[in-house]
């Protein structure tokens, strides 16, 4: 019996160990690991304190107890650490979602357009979706978003936004769609289009958040508003980036670093 339980401790201790960084896990996933780990050492405790132990003595009885106690402590602050993660990460992905919302106003306010039929941005994270390596992409696909590359490349900005354009409004929500949102605001700055770069920029942003054009998207958004005058909203736009992506490459976070002091960000 005490072997039985010393195996299910170390069952236990693993699994508190690595409840937090699993990577492939949902925050509510792990709040469910914990909490039927929880009732699993209840049981654990309930079967020790009834009476017939299998030959456990007294003493192994208290000890395993005492453990007992200290794991469910553990788990306790692991649930704590879980809570607090889950908020936190409603409060970013709110405060991203009304910071879309006034961006869309600010370039519709910009553009002469209707600020009052604007309709409030999804919140960002809320709609599951097929990653890019779960899609399939179409060789008429590739070849469309291709022609837009060879024309940016080539100088034609208006063509190349023209096509990047018609690619998104003909492929909405494939794989490419984030990259061809970007590569059209590259084409409108290209123009000194500097609001349709902007929204061209936070549509490629809003659409995939943890894409991989995502924070290059916020990068060039916040260059658009700068050159728009709008540099309390660049600057916080740049700040966004570092909370939201602490892992940018050298290159980036050197620009990010140049726009910052360009805009005398505070």
């Amino acid at each position: 019996m005490i072997s039985e339980l010393r195996g299910v401790f170390a069952a236990v201790l693993i699994a508190c160990m690595a409840v937090l960084p699993a990577s492939s896990q949902t925050l509510e996933d792990v709040r469910l690991d914990i909490t039927q780990l929880s009732e699993l050492m209840q049981e654990l405790r309930g079967e020790l304190l009834t009476t017939g132990n299998s030959g456990v003595s007294q003493d192994s009885v208290g000890t395993i107890l005492q453990r007992l106690n200290i794991l469910e402590a553990d788990l306790s602050a692991a649930l704590g650490l879980v809570e607090t993660l889950e908020f936190r990460v409603v409060q970013i992905a709110d405060d991203a979602t009304r910071r879309i919302g006034d961006l869309e106003f600010r370039l519709t306010e910009l553009e002469g357009g209707d600020t009052a039929s604007l309709t409030p941005p999804p919140p960002l994270g809320g709609e599951s979706t097929i990653g890019n390596d779960g899609q399939e992409l179409a060789s008429d696909e590739q070849r469309s978003f291709d022609t837009g590359v060879t024309m940016y490349e080539a100088g034609e900005y208006q063509a190349a936004a023209e096509q990047f354009t018609t690619f998104t409004m003909t492929y909405p929500g494939g794989p490419l769609t984030s990259e061809a949102q970007y590569r059209r605001g590259l084409a409108l700055a290209g123009l000194q289009d500097w609001s349709g770069a902007a929204r061209s920029y936070l549509d490629s942003f809003s659409g995939a958040p943890d894409g991989p054009f995502a924070p290059v998207s916020l990068y060039e958004l916040a260059a658009s508003l700068g050159a728009l005058g709008q540099t309390d909203q660049a600057c916080l736009t740049l700040d966004e980036i570092g909370i939201r992506y602490q892992d940018v490459n050298a290159e980036l976070g050197a620009q990010i670093l140049a726009q910052k002091q360009a805009l005398a960000c505070p």
